[in-house]
């Protein structure tokens, strides 16, 4: 989703093969994946000679949350920390209370995080992708 969002425009498109080669994902899997996406509306997907994917809204209405409870579903933030069932405070594990509040400031995370703020933040420099973005690209790593 971030490599579309920095990639296309509403004129432009991002192609599969462009994405699984730039990301060293297999084809079929991305395809499966971004197909997901378009069902859950945050995609669009066009066919022809210029088609491609790119997102249905705006970067700033994309939240990272969205993202991950298409793709995984939002079930890691309802397990346990150890055992991947229900836990809670009548029946803790272990790390129960830890545990819950770093679950809780993850979720908070990934809901308030957008696509925007990625590509802010790439732009910026603030930080850093693999992605072979328009802007900010590093060009020696030795400066690493």
């Amino acid at each position: 989703m971030f490599y579309i969002a920095l990639h296309s425009t509403n004129e432009s498109n991002v192609d599969l093969g462009e994405i699984a080669e730039k990301k060293k994902i297999p084809k079929h899997f991305l395809s499966k994946i971004l197909q997901m996406l378009v069902k859950h509306k945050l995609l669009l997907s066009m066919r022809g000679p210029s088609g491609g994917f790119r997102l249905s809204k705006s970067p700033e209405e994309i939240s990272l949350l969205e993202i991950v409870e298409i793709i995984d579903g939002l079930e890691i933030f309802n397990q346990c920390g150890i055992e991947h069932n229900a836990c809670d405070p009548a029946n803790p594990c272990p790390i129960h209370d830890e545990y819950s509040a770093h679950r809780e400031c993850v979720y908070e995370l990934f809901k308030s995080k957008t696509l925007e703020g990625f590509i802010e933040e790439f732009e910026t420099g603030k930080s850093v992708s693999n992605l072979d973005g328009p802007k900010n690209q590093i060009e020696n790593s030795d400066d690493l």
